[in-house]
């Protein structure tokens, strides 16, 4: 047997913001990332709080790849505080944030736990409606994926206005992250008609608009539709879960600081060309692994589908690249890291067996031993 639900209530279209005016609080705790209190976006969320007279506070000890510390001090602010509602702001770091604080304060104090409304700013994690958050463990290089219906937020709220002045590279990766949550619960063993549904529509979300919001971030309309398929990619994979490319993605993360989703978007070509068991160079036969027809799907969608499944499947891998060069992502590791090609393969038997005990590995769709996923690893440089 099979379930699916959604805890989270989502808000959006124009002037989603407004819902904030409407929300029962009678003490906010505002979780957000420096950048945005210092840009002054923060301004557009606390505008109606005071506008609804509710009191209000603001926590924006938040850095990329949320480290334990950084959670434990939000921790002591929200129970030194005690809000009955956590408003998070800003891309997966603070809502990740977010969803630990809130759990770890429940923890600590039986019986306390404040409703979360998350408010992303950037179209890529899909955070805002998953059971997930992730969290580093700094001195052992590792990345922490938290995983609990509780840690979903109660409300999100997406706004179009939060995300117009995110620069073309934070887009191209958020934009790649997007694909790829939509792509691998898509062919994620838990995969239902549910999260396929939301997945499909995602991809093919992607396919029209990822490029016009690149381009332009005065597309109203692309950044509106972007944003609507990062939720919907969060909510295929918070039901399917996702597989190999994230997890060797935490790895590059931790280890090298690389962006989630450009990490994710380098990973890509090579991680559809493993569950396929196709690259440029195989040949047809007469039988496929399941997730072959999954892809050829994905590649019809976006309109690169050949007349063979080999074909198909070297398409949607050359429409990966064509998009990573379009956007000005690199495709090799050695193009983004200032480090030589002896330190890097040093690390990768390390990130290959950390990779073999990620949680997303549970629902891949080919199961890698560690010695494929080094070559991975090596192939990237």
């Amino acid at each position: 047997m099979k379930k699916f639900g959604i805890k989270t209530t989502v808000y959006f279209g124009e002037d989603a913001l407004a819902r904030l005016t409407e929300i029962e609080a009678k003490n906010v705790l505002v979780i957000a990332d420096p950048f945005i209190v210092k840009s002054g976006m923060i301004d557009l969320i606390t505008a109606r709080l005071k506008q609804a007279q509710i009191p209000f506070n603001v926590f924006a000890d938040v850095v990329p790849d949320p480290p334990v510390d950084k959670v434990v001090l939000g921790v002591k602010s929200v129970l030194d505080s005690r809000p009955d509602c956590l408003v998070a702001v800003g891309g997966g770091s603070a809502i990740d944030s977010a969803k630990a604080i809130r759990s770890f304060a429940g923890t600590l104090e039986e019986g306390y736990y404040p409703r979360l409304i998350a408010i992303p700013t950037t179209s890529g994690t899909g955070s805002e409606v998953t059971m997930f958050s992730v969290i580093s463990d700094v001195a052992n290089e590792r990345k922490i994926p938290l995983l609990s219906p509780d840690l979903a937020a109660e409300e999100a709220i997406l706004d179009e206005v939060l995300v117009k002045s995110v620069p073309p590279a934070v887009t191209a990766d958020t934009g790649m992250d997007v694909f790829t949550h939509a792509l691998e619960s898509y062919v994620s063993l838990d995969n239902n008609e549910f999260s396929a549904a939301f997945a499909e529509k995602a991809i093919e979300i992607i396919g029209m608009f990822l490029l016009r919001s690149y381009h332009d971030n005065n597309d109203t309309h692309a950044r509106r539709k972007m944003h609507v398929a990062s939720c919907l990619a969060g909510l295929a994979f918070n039901s399917a879960n996702l597989g190999l490319n994230h997890a060797m993605a935490h790895q590059l993360g931790a280890n090298f600081h690389i962006a989630h989703g450009r990490a994710n978007a380098i990973l890509l070509p090579h991680v559809i060309s493993f569950n396929a068991d196709i690259n440029r160079y195989s040949k047809s036969k007469a039988e496929y692994l399941p997730s072959v027809r999954k892809y050829c799907t994905v590649a019809r969608t976006l309109g690169v589908q050949a007349f063979n499944e080999v074909n198909t499947v070297n398409s949607l891998v050359g429409w990966v690249e064509f998009m990573l060069k379009e956007m000005n992502i690199p495709l090799r590791i050695s193009e983004m890291l200032d480090i030589t090609k002896e330190e890097y393969e040093r690390r990768i038997p390390s990130m290959a067996k950390k990779a073999m005990e990620d949680a997303c590995m549970e629902t891949t769709p080919r199961k890698p031993t560690q010695e494929q996923i080094e070559k991975i690893y090596r192939n990237l440089w």
